[in-house]
């Protein structure tokens, strides 16, 4: 595995740049593009969500609603928990503000590439309708384009493993729980091994289900998780309402430490808060597309707007409140890193037992994060051979999380790390590209809008 991690980690500062420029500087455009029309209709976005223009004779599989929670399904999860503390861990408190930069810019981003994903939906061998940018790859720039979409899948193998997620939710059990002093006496090895098997099974269940079964589970457990995971953190920052001003302070004036001790200096500083806010919100990523593509609805922009919304929940909410409680704990000055510090901060902050609590919540996420990851690979796959193979992919996903228990967070972190990098490559440029068929199709519907008030 040390091998693997060496080859994986030499290759990732290739891969930094062009998907910074690629995230961070198209991603701009976009925002300047767009006049900042995807903010200014924040308010109709939430009315779209909450099913007030819902077509039951639209096109599609799932919901607006069930589409938006099984991505964020996907992207709220030990992301926005475990990766924040990655991020401070890696950078200091300042890289949260580059997380936010990020999230911000990412909500343009997703604006753009899920009304694509409406715009230009294919069928997959079995005649279903299926979209993500696979499809706004070979159907938006042509059959010329179809290499763009071959390399995303194939990375899409890969990235959507959920490595990262079964690796820190064993990690939460075994620091939590201490299973070899309390239930049997077995080596932390071998109830890696246990616990990896275990969540593979349940994983099983619901993922051999298909589309709308995962659709189903995902839009009853994400609200409630979310809503008990804010409600914990805001009980902590009440009870230390007098260290949050410092802490968001601290985030401020750490973001512009051009002597950061993080590798790479106050670049490298950036870069973290880059990654770890795609990993976190998957923006620019083209794993959302997949999911909103498939939504009932035949309005390309409506359902951009929903997309939207995604970064806002799990970056700017969940990932600041995780933030401030790891910095107000005092945890992010331990050496501890990823889902470890941040039940810390919950132990230190919530009378001793937070990280009992956390735990719960964390098995809600990274359930939720399993169930939705699987979707993405077989659409990968189908893509790249039919739908009867890429439905292997499960099996594939299913016992990489096994490995992924007892292999190492430097491993898994890099893995991902990589091949979002690499996707974000052909995903960008198709959304760049693609972006005046986008405006003009938004000044249609916003002229259509007008005109029925």
């Amino acid at each position: 595995m040390d091998t693997i991690n060496d080859f994986i980690a030499s290759a990732l500062p290739y891969t930094e740049w062009p998907m910074f420029l690629l995230l961070i500087g198209g991603g701009l455009f976009l925002v300047f593009y767009s006049k900042l029309m995807p903010y200014l209709f924040f308010g109709h976005a939430i009315a779209i969500t909450a099913g007030k223009y819902n077509n039951k004779n639209s096109k599609g599989d799932v919901s607006s609603f069930q589409a938006l929670s099984a991505a964020v399904a996907a992207t709220v999860g030990l992301g926005n928990i475990s990766g924040v503390a990655i991020a401070i861990h890696d950078g200091g408190p300042g890289v949260v503000f580059w997380i936010w930069m990020t999230a911000l810019i990412g909500m343009c981003i997703k604006f753009y590439s899920c009304s694509l994903a409406i715009m230009y939906r294919g069928t997959d061998s079995d005649g279903k309708m299926q979209g993500g940018p696979m499809y706004y790859i070979t159907k938006g720039l042509g059959e010329k384009a179809k290499p763009l979409a071959i390399f995303f899948a194939v990375c899409g193998l890969f990235g959507f493993l959920g490595v990262f997620t079964a690796n820190q939710f064993t990690e939460t059990f075994m620091s939590v729980v201490d299973p070899g002093a309390t239930i049997m006496d077995m080596s932390d090895e071998n109830w890696k091994w246990t616990i990896g098997l275990i969540l593979a099974v349940i994983t099983s269940f619901v993922i051999f289900g298909g589309l709308t079964k995962i659709a189903k589970v995902a839009s009853a457990i994400v609200p409630f998780m979310v809503a008990v995971y804010l409600v914990a953190v805001i009980a902590v920052m009440a009870m230390n309402s007098g260290q949050i001003l410092p802490a968001l302070k601290m985030i401020f004036v750490e973001a512009w430490n051009f002597k950061s001790l993080a590798t790479g200096g106050f670049w490298g500083l950036v870069i973290i808060g880059v990654r770890r806010a795609m990993f976190s919100n998957e923006a620019g990523l083209g794993s959302a597309p997949m999911y909103h593509g498939q939504s009932k609805n035949d309005e390309p922009i409506r359902e951009g707007l929903v997309a939207m919304l995604g970064p806002f929940i799990d970056t700017i909410l969940v990932c600041t409140f995780t933030a401030i409680v790891i910095i107000l704990s005092g945890a992010y000055l331990e050496d501890s890193s990823g889902i470890v510090m941040t039940l810390s901060a919950f132990k230190k902050t919530l009378f001793g037992w937070g990280d009992v609590l956390l735990m719960v919540i964390v098995t809600a996420f990274a359930l939720s994060t399993l169930f939705t990851y699987s979707y993405y690979g077989v659409k990968s796959l189908s893509f790249l051979t039919n739908a009867k193979i890429g439905k292997f992919y499960n099996w594939y996903f299913v016992i990489m999380i096994v490995f992924a228990a007892v292999a190492s967070l430097e491993l898994v972190k890099n893995l991902i790390d990589l091949s979002y990098a690499l996707m974000v490559i052909p995903n960008m440029i198709a959304v760049l590209l693609l972006a005046p068929k986008v405006n003009k199709e938004a000044k249609k519907y916003f002229q259509k809008l007008k005109s029925e008030h």
